[in-house]
């Protein structure tokens, strides 16, 4: 077996036991359900690990993770799992999580992307020339951690005009849509201001 990947299973199994040790049956519950309240939508990059920065535990919070956050309402892989987080789960919050120095925005800020994913970041490019009169005031660091902010709102945005979401305010759900940053530099997550709890809110979010 790879050396690396013995590592990382042996890492795994002295992780199991501390947990078991301080928690004993911890597993066995966990097995048994999942009831999370937080559905996170965060960026793919390995910084930004939705439990460790919250300080929540497995079954604490269901994760869809994917390059610079994005909420395409059609990706069927994204909607599928809101809408089974909703659904199924029944989790009350969803946060869209963005983070400061996201690669993704960069490139896309830079229009510097190839490939595949050049096809992915085209939304965070637009968002940028939508912008661009704003940033361009900015030194380029401060314009690329204020476009990281903008995408977070954007997505919060796009989620919240999905059916999926509307369906579940028009039946009386309770389900909150909080935008937030995550600050590599400093291990803190900052509430962007952007929580939607129906519609209207989005209205007065000026996110409609």
């Amino acid at each position: 077996m790879n050396e690396e990947i013995a590592a990382l299973l042996q890492k795994n199994k002295d992780w199991a036991a501390s947990v078991e040790e301080n928690d004993p049956g911890f597993f066995q519950r966990l097995a048994e359900q999942q009831k999370p309240r937080f559905l996170w939508i965060g960026c793919s990059d390995s910084r930004v690990p939705a439990n460790q920065i919250t300080g929540l535990m497995p079954g604490e919070v269901f994760v869809h993770r994917n390059v610079a956050n994005v909420v395409l309402q059609t990706d069927i892989n994204c909607m599928s799992v809101v809408e089974f987080a909703i659904t199924r789960i029944k989790v009350r919050h969803i946060i869209v999580c963005g983070h400061y120095g996201c690669a993704g925005v960069k490139a896309a800020m830079d229009n510097t992307t190839v490939g595949i994913v050049d096809t992915w970041l085209s939304p965070i490019r637009a968002l940028y020339q939508r912008n661009k009169a704003e940033l361009e005031q900015l030194a380029p660091e401060d314009a690329a951690r204020r476009l990281c902010e903008l995408n977070v709102i954007d997505q919060v945005r796009s989620l919240c005009s999905t059916n999926v979401i509307g369906d579940v305010w028009d039946r009386g759900q309770e389900l909150d849509v909080h935008g937030f940053v995550y600050g590599v530099e400093d291990g803190l997550i900052k509430h962007l201001g952007v929580t939607v709890g129906s519609a209207s809110d989005l209205a007065v979010l000026g996110l409609a």
